[in-house]
């Protein structure tokens, strides 16, 4: 260790430049020095006895707690220049947080009993150090998140960390399969139960009847109580595991239109979950909303009730979700309006003359969306068989998609300013079509082609005939294969926008005009964090198109992903929640909502978090370069 090059790394870490140069050159020659491989913890929540303040050299840490749902809750990074354990050492209490190596991490070590000397004999260390460090950083910052995390916890014993098998009944009331349906309502009626579940002669369950079973299938249409009851129980039958969270029963319940779910535990049958128990556990519960779209009859009937939509997104974060579950219930709620809206125009224009799948991409495609944004959709139809049929099909689909179009955008989605709508005839074609266009993009990868891939490979079936999109993903991953000059490309892309860091890590705001001195969280931060998993899930060629599923996916399979993953799905979390709660106070303020964020308003956990979450970016962005020797061809 060469005693000049400490010195002057002293002289630019507070508080040490605040000390004379015969000061930092004895406090050089006492310093030893440690290095921790990414992923070390260096110190422990509730470790006593820390010998020494750290000053990191190289590298990078995480200073976080842990939640009572186990979950870290990140308090702060700290980087070269920065020190920690500060508390550890002047205090009796122990450690208050864990120290974890996001990086290889170098420290200096500065022993405990000098510290403890220059802090009486020099009061500017002192006050910086007991003053500004502590008050900052652990009084304000760590009370403000703990207080954060207590709220979350609280709030999420309520739907996003209750587990099902806690608000489950236990008491599984079963039926023969044998058995008439007089008399399985005579057991509900005894037992005051809404289901039943039906169970095969070795004591499998093979379906479910319900209460709307008995009203629609039997008191409806006037059957015969005496027939059997496999004749009116429900199949198949939904299952959730005794461990998913209560919004993972939620999701299940949206998505199949059902109110009861099979609680399985180590592959057994231990109990029943229904919509009832989640109202109760939540109050007020995305469910109702879904029911009342269920319920609608008209366009003008969904419009009203699409507002909602909104408020839940305020109620839920208040609730403290974490952005990612926000955006998968909105999901999956706007799927039950879109459906809804295609089922209406369905019955308006008569049965499609062939088979169609209506598509969403986008945000929507990769069920990121919180606040409505513009309609991106599209639909794909079975290949016509002649001419003749081609005309009908096209005149079909074409007043058919602007009806839907047209009621979406009642509904509350605005229509899309590129065109990238199944109302337009480019994005409404046969399958046939659907697959040339994906292969010629591939093929022949032009600017024009590389930004429709961007947009269009993020897609997803919502309604109709679901095979027709996965045969089109099916042709999607296997045209990728051994076409390099596309990868390429996509990586090139993947590149271009750089998050707004500057040189001397200060952030890079607009100079002029309306969003002068703000940064565009969306273009600079959200977009190239996607395109980098986008880019990795296309090298592995795997189906997904969620960013968190791809992540998790991607960390078993890809190199970068394997080390970066974690970070990568913290930073997705961190930019959608500013997002969000960006977003949704431009609503309450009556303002249109947009993505462009001030950071100077940002709290400085949220500053230093922003700028962690560019490194991140620019650090995968400089290996995407080197891998793909972009360098060399540009």
């Amino acid at each position: 260790m060469i005693i000049e090059e400490v010195v002057e790394f002293l002289k630019k870490s507070p508080p040490f430049q605040f000390l004379s140069d015969e000061e930092l050159q004895r406090i050089a020659t006492s310093l030893t020095m440690e290095f921790y491989p990414k992923g070390t913890l260096i110190l422990k929540h509730g470790e006593r006895n820390i010998k020494a303040l750290r000053i990191i050299k190289k590298g990078a840490v995480k200073v976080f707690v842990k939640n009572a749902a186990g979950e870290d809750v990140v308090i702060d990074y700290r980087g070269e220049g920065d020190n920690f354990g500060l508390w550890s050492i002047i205090s009796e209490e122990g450690q208050k947080t864990n120290v974890l190596a996001t990086e290889d991490t170098i420290c200096y070590l500065l022993n405990k009993e000098r510290v403890l000397q220059l802090l009486d004999k020099n009061a500017v260390l002192a006050e910086y150090f007991l003053k500004s460090h502590l008050s900052k950083y652990l009084d304000k910052t760590f009370k403000e998140m703990l207080q954060r995390s207590m709220k979350v916890s609280e709030s999420d014993r309520m739907l996003f960390t209750t587990c099902v098998e806690d608000i489950a009944s236990k008491n599984v009331i079963k039926c023969s399969i044998d058995s008439s349906i007089q008399e399985t309502a005579q057991i509900m009626t005894q037992n005051r139960i809404s289901s039943v579940v039906v169970v095969d002669e070795r004591g499998l369950p093979v379906g479910i009847v319900t209460d709307r079973d008995l009203r629609e299938k039997v008191v409806a249409k006037g059957r015969d109580v005496r027939d059997p009851v496999k004749n009116i129980m429900s199949l198949p039958l939904i299952r959730i595991d005794a461990s998913d969270y209560c919004y993972e029963a939620i999701l299940k319940m949206i998505r199949h239109k059902i109110h009861h779910l099979l609680v399985i535990k180590d592959g057994n049958l231990i109990g029943v979950v229904t919509n009832h128990d989640l109202m109760l556990l939540q109050g007020t519960s995305p469910l109702t909303i879904a029911q009342e779209i269920e319920s609608q009859q008209t366009i003008s009937g969904l419009a009203t009730l699409s507002k909602k939509i909104i408020r839940l997104v305020g109620l839920l974060l208040k609730d403290g979700a974490k952005a990612s579950n926000i955006a998968r219930i909105i999901s999956e709620i706007n799927d039950s309006l879109i459906k809804k809206v295609l089922e209406i125009a369905e019955k308006n224009f008569g049965r499609p003359p062939v088979p169609y799948c209506f598509i969403v991409y986008g945000s929507e495609g990769r069920k990121e969306q919180t606040f409505k944004t513009d309609q991106d959709n599209a639909i794909i139809y079975a290949d016509p068989r002649d001419d003749k049929e081609a005309s009908v099909v096209r005149d079909y689909f074409e007043r058919f998609s602007n009806f839907v179009i047209n009621g979406l955008l009642e509904c509350g989605f605005p229509l899309c300013t590129g065109n990238y709508m199944a109302s337009n005839q480019k994005w409404r074609q046969p399958l046939s079509v659907w697959k040339q266009y994906f292969t010629d993009w591939i093929v022949t990868p032009t600017p024009e082609a590389i930004l429709a891939s961007v947009i269009l490979f993020d897609f997803r079936p919502v309604h109709g005939d679901v095979e027709l999109a996965e045969d089109l993903k099916e042709h999607l991953l296997k045209a990728l294969k051994d076409h390099d000059i596309f990868m390429v490309q996509m990586a090139r892309m993947t590149v271009n926008v750089k998050p707004p860091i500057g040189f001397f890590r200060t952030f890079v705001v607009e100079k002029t005009g309306e969003h002068k001195d703000q940064l565009n969280l969306k273009f600079r931060c959200i977009a190239p964090l996607l395109n980098i998993v986008r880019l990795f899930a296309l090298e592995k060629r795997i189906p997904d198109t969620s960013t968190i599923d791809r992540i998790r996916r991607l960390k078993n399979i890809h190199d970068t992903v394997r080390e970066f993953g974690d970070e990568l799905e913290h930073a997705f979390e961190f930019l959608m929640f500013l997002r969000v709660q960006h977003q949704l106070s431009q609503i309450e303020n009556g303002k249109s909502p947009d993505n462009f964020i001030n950071p100077d308003q940002l709290s400085n956990l949220e500053k230093k978090t922003l700028k962690a979450v560019c490194s991140l970016i620019s650090d995968i962005q400089e290996m995407i370069e080197q891998r793909y020797l972009l360098g060399r061809m540009m």
